[in-house]
């Protein structure tokens, strides 16, 4: 399981927009006593890192029992944070302050995603991804 991005990015999330706002979707699934690990990082990376690039979490609570989904697809906590830019984000996980902190959400996380979003409006890449 991949619990961070790298600088190993897809080509294509940089191609797409690079000074344009982005919106992650961050779905988790905790390790054993992970969440108290991720509350760690959140802290961090909330006093270190988030201020430096202009991050923003818009949101963020903990999974209910879905309404909607195929099993094993329950989430224990969502996330929506905003970066100024996929640029930005692009270099806070390769900037050496996010690097010492991620290892704990590494090692809070059993499973997650880590999805860029694009408002609705935005001409997609592929005209079948719309709504």
């Amino acid at each position: 399981m991949t619990a961070d991005p790298s600088g190993d990015l897809p080509t294509a999330f940089l191609a797409d927009g690079p000074d344009e706002p982005v919106v992650m979707l961050n779905l988790l699934r905790f390790a054993d006593g992970g969440r108290a690990r991720y509350q760690q990082y959140a802290k961090a990376f909330a006093t270190t890192v988030a201020p430096h690039y202009g991050v923003e979490v818009v949101y963020a609570g903990d999974g209910d029992d879905a309404l909607v989904a195929a099993a094993g697809q329950q989430w224990d906590a969502v996330l929506l944070v905003r970066y100024p830019t996929r640029r930005a984000f692009s270099r806070m996980i390769a900037d050496p302050a996010y690097q010492r902190i991620a290892h704990l959400r590494r090692e809070a996380l059993r499973d997650a995603v880590l999805q860029p979003t694009r408002p609705w409006g935005r001409t997609p890449r592929d005209d079948s991804r719309q709504p």
